[in-house]
C-alpha cells in the first residue's frame, strides 16, 4: 500500500485523497500552544520544572486571544479564575501536593454544563444570564483532580443539533477550514482542542455530539457507557440517550482523564488490548443512507490497515438501522420536548428559529411511540450483547462526510439529496440508544478534511476501548 505521501486519484470524480497510513500533520494550519504537546508531556513538564501551571494558563489565554476571534469556540474565558487555580495548583506542587495527572492542566467546559459562578447559557437567549450555583458534579471532579477550568465553549442551542452554527453566540467553526462547520453540538469544544487552545474539553453526547465534532476536526472523542460518567448538572436534551464525553487529542489523552471522572462501580475485567488478534467487525454503511464514497473508502482501509484479517463484514447490525432509528427519534423527541414544553409555549421568539422547528415537531409523538420506542432500546441491547459474544468490536466511519460548508442543510450524495444533520447523526445515533461506549479516531483526510473511524465496545469496557484506541494510534505513528 502506498505510504508516506502518496497521493492517488479517486476513482470517478478526479478527486484526489491521501492514503491510509500517510504521516500528515495532525494539527490544523494554525494552531495553539497544546496542539505540541500531549497531556502526558505537560503533566510530566509540570513536575520536573518545564512549566508552571500559571505558564499554562497564560498559553491558554494567548492562544485563545489568536485564534478564537476567527474559530469562535469559547463563548466565555475565565482568566481571573484560572489564574486562582493555576496560582493554587502551583503552590500544591511547591508543597509536595500532587492530585494526580491533571493538576495544572486547562480544560474547557462545554457551555451546557453546570459551572459555578460562570453564566452557562446552553447556547439560548432563555439562559444568557443564567449563573449556576453550584458546579456539575464532572466539573467538580475536574476541579478536585486539580484541572484548571479555562472557560465555556460554544454548543448548539440546547445541544439540540449536530452542526454547531445554531447559537445564541453564532457558529463554531472548523479550524481546519473556518468556511465550514465544527460539527455539534460540542463544536466549541472540539475547536477549542483541534486549534491547540486548550489540550482537553469536556462534551455531551446524545446522538454523536461528541464524536460528531472530534471526527471532522480530526480529534479523538470518547462517548463513554451510558452514565460513567455522571450528567448531574448538565442541562438534559434526553435522559435516556444523553452521555458526558471527552475531546482530545488522542486516546491516551482521554484517558488521563477519564479515570478521574467515572462512575466509582467496579469495571468489568478486560481482555488485554492485542489489536492483531481483536476480531473486529466492520458494519457496512450502505442501510444508514447516502454518503461520500470517498469518505466510506478512506475509512475502511484505515481499518483494514489496523485490524487486517481480524477484521469481518457483519451485516447484521446494519440490518437494524430502521429500529436504531426509529428508537432514538421517540425517546428523544419526547424527552426533548418534556424539557422545554412550557418555554416552547410561553416564549416561543427566544428560540432559535430551526431548533424552534425541532421542537414543535418533537411535541407531535405519542405516548405509545415513546413507550415502544423504550421497549426496542431494551431488545436492540440485548441483540448487540450477542453479537460481542463473537467480536470484540464493532468498527464503521463515524460520518459519512467531510465537514459541510457553514449553514448548510442539503447536500448532493450518490446523485441524490441528502439532509446535513440527519447524515451527520446516522452513524453515530445508533450507540446513544443502546448506551455502548464509542470513541472516534482520526483516520485521514479526504480533500484535505479529517475523516474519523468509530469504534464500538460491549458495555461497560470503556478503559479497555481508551487502551486500545491508544494502542492503535500508536501504531498508526510508530
Amino acid at each position: 500500500m502506498p505510504r508516506h505521501g502518496t497521493m492517488i486519484p479517486d476513482t470517478g470524480a478526479g478527486r484526489r485523497r491521501l492514503m491510509v497510513g500517510v504521516k500528515m500533520s495532525a494539527n490544523p494550519p494554525d494552531a495553539g500552544f497544546f496542539a505540541a504537546y500531549t497531556v502526558k508531556e505537560l503533566a510530566q513538564g509540570l513536575r520536573d520544572g518545564t512549566f508552571t501551571a500559571a505558564e499554562l494558563v497564560r498559553e491558554a489565554l494567548a492562544s485563545i486571544d489568536r485564534l478564537n476571534p476567527v474559530l469562535n469556540a469559547f463563548v466565555l474565558v475565565d482568566r481571573e479564575g484560572a489564574a486562582r487555580a493555576a496560582a493554587q495548583a502551583d503552590a500544591d506542587f511547591k508543597a509536595g501536593t500532587d492530585r494526580g495527572p491533571m493538576q495544572g492542566i486547562p480544560v474547557a467546559v462545554k457551555d451546557n454544563i453546570d459551572t459555578a459562578g460562570l453564566v452557562t447559557t446552553v447556547g439560548s437567549a432563555h439562559f444568557k444570564t443564567h449563573v449556576p450555583k453550584e458546579d456539575a458534579e464532572c466539573v467538580r471532579l475536574l476541579k478536585e483532580a486539580g484541572a484548571i477550568v479555562i472557560g465555556k465553549t460554544l454548543t448548539h442551542e440546547f445541544a439540540y443539533g449536530p452542526t454547531a452554527d445554531r447559537s445564541l453566540q453564532g457558529a463554531a467553526k472548523n479550524p481546519w477550514d473556518p468556511s465550514r462547520m465544527s460539527g455539534g453540538s460540542s463544536g466549541g469544544s472540539a475547536v477549542a482542542v483541534a486549534s491547540g487552545m486548550v489540550p482537553l474539553a469536556l462534551g455531551t453526547d446524545t446522538g454523536g455530539s461528541v464524536r460528531i465534532p472530534a471526527a471532522l476536526c480530526g480529534l479523538t472523542g470518547f462517548k463513554p457507557s451510558y452514565a460513567a460518567i455522571s450528567a448531574s448538572g448538565v442541562f438534559p436534551l434526553s435522559t435516556t440517550l444523553d452521555h458526558v464525553g471527552i475531546l482530545a487529542r488522542s486516546a491516551e489523552d482521554a484517558a488521563a482523564l477519564f479515570p478521574l471522572l467515572r462512575d466509582p462501580a467496579p469495571q468489568p475485567k478486560h481482555k488485554k488490548a492485542r489489536t492483531s488478534t481483536l476480531l473486529t467487525g466492520w458494519i457496512p454503511t450502505g442501510s444508514f443512507g447516502a454518503s461520500d464514497t470517498a469518505v466510506v473508502t478512506e475509512v475502511r482501509q484505515f481499518a483494514e490497515a489496523l485490524f487486517g484479517q481480524a477484521m469481518r463484514d457483519v451485516a447484521q447490525v446494519a440490518a437494524l438501522t430502521e429500529v436504531f432509528a426509529s428508537a432514538i427519534a421517540a425517546i428523544q423527541s419526547a424527552e426533548a420536548y418534556e424539557v422545554h414544553a412550557e418555554r416552547v409555549a410561553a416564549h416561543p421568539e427566544l428560540f432559535d428559529p430551526e431548533v424552534l422547528e425541532r421542537l414543535q415537531s418533537a411535541g407531535m409523538v405519542k405516548g405509545w411511540e415513546y413507550v415502544r420506542a423504550l421497549k426496542q432500546r431494551k431488545q436492540l441491547q440485548a441483540t448487540l450483547a450477542v453479537f460481542f459474544e463473537r467480536f470484540d468490536l464493532l468498527a464503521m466511519p463515524t460520518i459519512g462526510i467531510v465537514a459541510p460548508p457553514l449553514q448548510e442543510r442539503t447536500l448532493t450524495l450518490e446523485g441524490q439529496e441528502a439532509p446535513v444533520a440527519r447524515t451527520l447523526l446516522t452513524m453515530t445515533r445508533p450507540w446513544n440508544v443502546v448506551g455502548l461506549p464509542a470513541i472516534t479516531i482520526p483516520a485521514g483526510q479526504v480533500d484535505g478534511l479529517p475523516v474519523g473511524l468509530q469504534l464500538i465496545a460491549p458495555m461497560g469496557w470503556d478503559a479497555w476501548l481508551l487502551d486500545v484506541a491508544a494502542t492503535l494510534q500508536a501504531r498508526d505513528l510508530a
